[in-house]
């Protein structure tokens, strides 16, 4: 694998998370492993009006090593008017390694109760060097969302380095 494309995505995959819900990283004693994660207050709102109500939630994390990068995150938001209730659900996640195995899934399903979606990223060089991150995202109608995103990172010599964040509204 080319180490120049892998260096730039292990670098956006970590700009992802920690630029755009503006999380703080926390360094292990391993040394250069790090996590981050956070849920954004602007994010976590809701709203009450004569037309309805409406809330929005949404999580995410990254882990990494200096060779390895997982980032997740969820958003969530339901909206109740005369019309009806809406409701939606996104989430994503990235990983990368610089000579390693990365991997990635996400998904969204529904039931007639609620929308739930999973994200996964993992990140493996080898030899004790990795970092994963996991995001669950749960939407019931009548403003009942969660989201918890786990981010954990690992450096040959030291223990892992872990980050937890829960958001809840009307539970």
């Amino acid at each position: 694998m080319n180490s120049q494309i892998s260096k730039a995505a292990l670098a956006a995959a970590f700009i992802l998370c920690t630029g755009a819900i503006g999380a703080q990283a926390q360094s292990g004693k391993a040394g250069a492993g790090s996590v981050a994660g956070a849920a954004n207050p602007a994010m976590n709102s809701g709203s009450n009006g004569s037309a309805g109500t409406s809330s929005t939630i949404g999580s995410g994390g990254a882990a990494a090593t200096p060779d390895t990068s997982a980032t997740t995150l969820g958003t969530g938001g339901t909206s109740t008017g005369a019309a009806g209730t809406g409701s939606s659900l996104a989430t994503g996640g990235s990983a990368a390694a610089v000579d390693g195995r990365a991997d990635s899934r996400s998904k969204v399903h529904d039931n007639a109760n609620n929308l739930m979606g999973q994200s996964k990223a993992m990140a493996n060089e080898g030899g004790g060097d990795w970092s994963k991150s996991q995001t669950k995202t749960q939407v019931k109608p009548g403003d009942d969302l969660s989201t918890r995103t786990k981010s954990m990172s690992h450096e040959p010599g030291g223990p892992p380095v872990k980050s937890t964040t829960t958001e809840n509204i009307g539970r």
